[in-house]
């Protein structure tokens, strides 16, 4: 959730009920609500919370929604909270799916990607190619790297032991996965991340570095471009 203390947006909003009783905790009224993708985790609050608040949806144009809703192409603009949201078009996860990238007056950019990139992971690839979700992590990587990385799973733990073993001597991995670890023992969240963090940690956003590439050709042989190191990079992850 965004606010200004008075309006809000909410992003990805799986269950309604949380939603509801926060606008009620800080008295907040929902004025839009910005979706990724299509999956239930994501759209399964839209309709109680559109119901309940007459919030306007925001969604990607090339995926099933909860109707009705503005339908989003790559460069459109979801305006929200006196904000403008870029509209970034980033399949892989799933075919559609869309990020929203927002440069915020007096603090660091934002960005909503869903389950794209998480911080030092990247999203299981449903619907899309390798080829593709390589290039939507690659748009990613070249924003800002003071942007805020706002993903849509705290799956931080988890991604970062896979991470160790790909880097095990990376050591900005090394220092993130004890600050992290430290975060979730105080029952804190690790997001957001930023874009200059996960370009030091996550492998997903490091195939291009020979260290990586090495150590995945050493598991799969037969690995010579960019886009089948990031295959079996993913496959890998699958299987770990």
């Amino acid at each position: 959730m965004l606010h200004d203390e008075s309006r809000a947006l909410v992003v990805d909003p799986g269950d309604a009920t949380p939603v509801l009783e926060a606008l009620a905790r800080h008295h907040l009224t929902l004025e839009a609500i910005l979706v990724t993708h299509h999956h239930g985790d994501h759209t399964g609050g839209v309709d109680a919370l559109r119901q309940a608040t007459g919030a306007r949806v925001f969604g990607p144009a090339l995926e099933p929604m909860p109707e009705p809703l503005q339908r989003l192409h790559e460069g459109d603009v979801a305006s929200a909270l006196s904000l403008s949201f870029q509209v970034l078009h980033v399949p892989g996860h799933t075919a559609g799916h869309i990020a929203y990238f927002c440069e915020v007056p007096t603090q660091s950019p934002v960005l909503f990607c869903g389950d794209t990139l998480f911080s030092a992971g990247c999203g299981r690839l449903f619907e899309g190619t390798p080829a593709q979700m390589l290039t939507s992590l690659t748009r990613m990587a070249a924003l800002p790297d003071a942007t805020r990385v706002c993903c849509a799973h705290e799956y931080t733990l988890s991604s970062l032991r896979f991470a160790l073993v790909v880097e095990p001597d990376n050591a900005d991995l090394i220092s993130y996965e004890q600050r992290a670890q430290e975060l979730r023992r105080n029952n804190q969240p690790t997001l957001p991340s930023t874009l200059g963090l996960e370009k030091a940690v996550n492998p997903f956003l490091r195939t291009h570095l020979p260290s990586v590439a090495h150590v995945v050709q050493q598991r799969m042989t037969h690995i010579a471009d960019a886009v089948s190191v990031f295959a079996a990079l993913r496959t890998w992850k699958d299987q770990f």
